[in-house]
């Protein structure tokens, strides 16, 4: 039997029954990265709304009786829910998803779907996974190589096929039924119950998923392709963003974009120099910052590996004709002869040069 969420991928809530609950732990990972071991039960439901891992897909969120669902996983034909409060077997409950989440599961996997017949259909690049992202999604393509030509090409089919709304139908069949041997997919899991879901989208490609999907694909708004990635195995990686999530990119884009254009308008001194230091932020990389009179009086700043900034600010400030004082891996200070900038660059040069020698 499929659940809820399979069945009706835009269903929010819905009343079930409780089957099972028994005491349970659940790994997780910290804010600080590390490993936390949670307390708490793992829950199972005659029914859930509430999609497990699978397909590629992430599990959903929500909640049960407005109690949080930390994680849910498949196991055979029933679905374990993780939570920290226990349930009563018998007991009738409320399910309710997280939709934001799960709405962006359902664009991006349809989107991978669409993608990946697109790219099979014009060049014949076949899909060998993907993953779903927490903000990209990740299709790897069985070839070396993926030109930018084709990228644009399978960009432009996919996003006019979302134009022509093109429906997608999720059907059930029966593992004994002819048409599962001619639709596409790497095979069931070994713990698979029930019927084969087959999805659909009209004229353009059938595969078996489990995973949760649009009915259509109007609702995937627009698909951008965001380039290439060398994969692993002379395969090739192409980055992609379906619906909200280009909106959200494009929001992301449009803000450093402005910020980037205030802090380069800003007239030059030393806060605007160190502004700069502080966005490349690499205490490995000696950097050499400069703003005034090109020929005449100016400011400068050098930052670095420490150990290099303590012995090469004095010397650049001398080279400069000026004076400088410096701490924690930066020199900076006022230059009377700025024209001899191409001086102090040799000098670092010659010192970079020497300490990859003696190296």
């Amino acid at each position: 039997m499929a659940f809820r969420c399979q069945r009706d991928s835009y269903a929010r809530e819905f009343t079930t029954t409780v089957v099972s609950c028994r005491p349970a732990e659940l790994q997780t990972e910290g804010s600080n990265g590390k490993k936390e071991v949670l307390s708490g039960f793992q829950v199972v439901l005659e029914d859930t709304l509430l999609f497990p891992e699978g397909g590629g897909q992430p599990d959903d969120r929500g909640t049960i009786n407005d109690i949080s669902v930390l994680r849910v996983t498949r196991q055979g034909s029933q679905a374990d829910h993780f939570m920290q409060t226990p349930l009563i077997p018998g007991s009738q409950v409320q399910v309710r998803v997280d939709w934001e989440r799960r709405f962006d599961h359902m664009q991006q996997h349809s989107g991978q779907h669409l993608i990946t017949a697109v790219a099979d259909h014009l060049f014949g690049l076949k899909t060998t996974s993907w993953e779903l992202g927490r903000l990209r999604s990740v299709i790897e393509l069985d070839s070396p190589s993926v030109t930018a030509e084709q990228v644009a090409a399978i960009e432009q089919s996919v996003n006019e096929k979302i134009r022509d709304r093109l429906p997608v139908d999720v059907r059930e069949l029966s593992l004994d039924d002819p048409e599962v041997e001619q639709v596409r997919g790497r095979g069931l899991p070994d713990d698979h119950a029930g019927p084969v879901r087959v999805v659909t989208i009209k004229g353009v490609d059938s595969n078996m998923c489990c995973g949760t999907h649009v009915s259509n694909l109007s609702d995937l708004q627009v698909i951008k392709i965001l380039g290439t990635e060398k994969g692993k195995k002379n395969k090739t990686n192409l980055v992609f963003l379906a619906g909200n999530r280009v909106l959200k990119w494009m929001e992301r884009s449009h803000g450093t974009e402005k910020a980037l254009t205030t802090l380069l308008k800003k007239e030059g001194d030393s806060e605007f120099m160190n502004i700069i230091a502080n966005e490349i932020g690499s205490e490995e990389t000696l950097l050499f910052l400069t703003v005034g009179d090109e020929k005449g009086a100016g400011l400068f700043l050098l930052s670095g590996p420490a150990e290099a900034v303590e012995t090469l600010g004095p010397r650049v400030a001398e080279v400069l004709e000026g004076k400088g004082a410096g701490k924690k891996g930066r020199f900076q200070g006022k230059a009377t002869k700025m024209s001899r900038r191409a001086e102090v660059q040799m000098l670092l040069q010659d010192y970079i040069s020497t300490q990859s020698a003696e190296e």
